[in-house]
């Protein structure tokens, strides 16, 4: 007799066992054994994944995986060796967050943010928060050399609800990664969206980070309105890995339709003449600071 599958999202993921929501039902699932014969070197079943499950006993076995969309990935040392870890499947959107002040916004951490995300595919929003702390004319210089090249920015601060109201809708029926650096405002913001939502996001994580030698949490937070959020506090460590250094500049979109200009094909945009990418830092069309993220990482690759 064949098992009835239900198919369901993963929304928990706590030392080898899946919390899958269907509609309004929750169900804790394992993997089905077969799913685990072949070695991988990445993560078979992620929070976000769309599975097919059955249930037996009141046990829910994951059967199978639907595939992804999307997977923001991170390299991670294992046995075997470097081992795919996906942190979130299916991602809709990443909202990077940085705060206008305290902590000053690091906007070389903010281009690798960038890069990370065109390089996976995931569509990035850049959220300046703590606009209250500067003021929006401030705030607005600050993260200028952005819109420009079709990023969008919200400015916001959940001290008086600056941008909110712009904000939440973004999140409504997608699955949503949130990061930035610590100190940026991202609980405090997430408790002006939903009431509490920080404060649970942030206890998930304390829990993880005091037991990350023994236990393994990630969570996807459901919202009123639809739609998921996932904090990714490791996003920061995800490195190019698999990005060669000649393809650094297909992920500036303020770069990559210039570098067809450039008089050699091979050109690193650093010495080379007839430089298209040069010129147009010279000429103000590029605006030097995202020039010198371009240098930094592509040295960090050479």
């Amino acid at each position: 007799m064949t098992k009835s599958l239900v198919e369901g999202i993963v929304i928990r993921l706590r030392s080898g066992f899946y919390t899958i929501q269907t509609g309004t039902d929750i169900v804790t699932c394992s993997i089905r054994g077969r799913l685990k014969r072949n070695p991988v070197d990445a993560d078979r079943v992620a929070i976000g994944d769309r599975v097919l499950f059955s249930m037996d006993h009141q046990e829910g076995a994951i059967e199978e995986v639907l595939e992804r969309r999307s997977a923001l990935v991170r390299m991670a040392p294992s046995p075997r060796g470097l081992y795919q870890q996906v942190l979130l499947a299916n991602a809709d959107q990443v909202l990077l967050i940085f705060a206008c002040a305290h902590p000053e916004p690091h906007l070389r951490m903010l281009d690798r943010f960038l890069v990370i995300c065109e390089k996976q595919g995931i569509a990035p929003v850049i959220v300046a928060n703590k606009v209250d702390l500067v003021g929006l004319e401030q705030a607005e210089k600050m993260f200028s050399l952005y819109p420009p090249i079709g990023y969008p920015v919200y400015f916001t601060s959940a001290v008086n609800r600056t941008g909110i109201d712009e904000l939440a809708p973004l999140l409504k029926d997608k699955i949503t990664a949130f990061a930035g650096p610590s100190g940026a405002g991202k609980s405090s913001l997430l408790n002006a969206i939903q009431p509490d939502l920080g404060a649970a996001v942030s206890e998930v994580s304390s829990a993880t980070e005091r037991g990350r030698h023994t236990t393994v949490v990630r969570q996807l937070y459901q919202l009123q309105q639809g739609g998921y959020v996932a904090d990714l506090p490791g996003l920061r460590s995800l490195a190019l890995w698999d990005t060669q250094p000649e393809e650094l500049d297909g992920y500036f979109p303020d770069l990559r339709d210039l570098v067809a200009h450039c008089q050699y094909n091979n050109c690193t945009h650093q010495s080379e003449p007839g430089c298209a990418v040069r010129q147009a830092v010279d000429e103000g069309r590029v605006h030097p600071e995202r020039y010198e993220s371009y240098l930094r990482m592509r040295q960090e690759k050479e």
